[in-house]
């Protein structure tokens, strides 16, 4: 099945109050012309759940900023501080996990779990409501599993079936995320034909993938000139 498409093609895929993951670490990762869509398009009440906030003009900084996002799943939002001015007001509804513990329950709701336990505790310090178990003579927090309407995650290569290629530390939350999310949206760097892609080197298979877009590039200063 190809699963190459126009950009206009998922306009309507993306709608008011969904949930969507976004991959990326501060701006590496994020897939920019995804973003610029996001930014640009007619959404509210949108969740948001992604490693950070990255910052007020790069990565999904610029959708925080100019778009009505009712609530961010994260874990840190210090170089963001358009993020923190939001969540201080009560604009913004902000949910934080430990990284480690953040990408476990987004691995866990791709794999169809609905909670892990942890046994670390930080959601008390932040006031957040938490609900513990015991097991085995043990007290633990449990952990709910995130998935997602939506997932918009960058690929350095990517063939017309969805098999994605990550690039080195660029891959970060991408595999996870594919997997959680009942629509995935992939930007690719770079468009190859079926059979060209190493078997060994594909990290996620074109069964996660529902819609491919060719990059135009990572270039930020879109959002410097809203």
């Amino acid at each position: 099945m190809n699963k190459v498409c126009e950009l206009d093609e998922i306009f309507p895929v993306l709608k008011k109050a969904q949930t969507i993951m976004y991959s990326g670490f501060g701006g590496i990762g994020n897939p920019p012309l995804l973003v610029k869509v996001l930014a640009d398009i007619d959404l509210s009440a949108v969740t948001l759940i992604g490693n950070d906030a990255a910052f007020p003009t790069i990565g999904i900084g610029p959708v925080i900023a100019n778009k009505k996002v009712k609530k961010l799943i994260t874990s840190h939002i210090g170089s963001n501080p358009i993020a923190g001015q939001k969540m201080i007001s009560g604009e913004l509804e902000i949910e934080f996990s430990p990284q480690g513990i953040l990408m476990e329950r987004i691995r866990a709701g791709g794999s169809g779990i609905a909670a892990v336990l942890s046994d670390i505790c930080y959601a008390e310090a932040l006031n957040q409501p938490v609900e513990t178990m015991r097991w085995q003579n043990q007290d633990y927090f449990i952990e709910p599993a995130l998935t997602a309407d939506v997932a918009i995650i960058y690929a350095k290569k990517a063939d017309r079936f969805g098999n994605l290629m990550y690039e080195a530390t660029a891959r970060n939350t991408a595999p996870l995320m594919a997997m959680a999310a009942e629509q995935v949206i992939v930007e690719v760097e770079e468009m190859v034909d079926v059979g060209e892609l190493n078997p060994e080197h594909i990290m996620t298979p074109g069964l996660f993938v529902t819609h491919l877009v060719q990059s135009q590039g990572i270039d930020w200063r879109w959002a410097w000139e809203a």
